[in-house]
């Protein structure tokens, strides 16, 4: 199993980031998540995410987070200092659920 930090270090996002753009897509298409995030996540993951940390998530290794680190120019960036983010790239990547949610 590839680790959300990989994926963050690949391609600037991860398996809770696509969770994210899949609850804001069906919410600004009028087909509200019942269980909203953790609903989400578990389309995404096949599991809950807890459950899927428990089974597959790996402490990050020194080099990851350097990695990390080095990359984060290269993660989606939010706040009100930044200019809008184009399609298909998304606004609510790495921001909290709870900020964009319309519940």
């Amino acid at each position: 199993q590839i680790q959300n930090i990989d994926l963050m270090n690949l391609a600037g996002f991860c398996r809770n980031c696509l969770a994210k753009w899949y609850l804001r897509g069906s919410e600004e298409l009028g087909m509200k998540i019942p269980g909203g995030y953790e609903d989400a996540c578990l389309r995404v993951y096949g599991m809950t995410y807890a459950e899927w940390k428990q089974k597959h998530q790996v402490k990050a290794t020194p080099e990851q987070v350097k990695q990390f680190q080095e990359s984060t120019e290269l993660h989606a960036k939010h706040g009100d200092d930044r200019p809008p983010v184009p399609p298909p790239l998304s606004d609510v990547c790495c921001s909290p659920a709870p900020e964009f949610t319309k519940h």
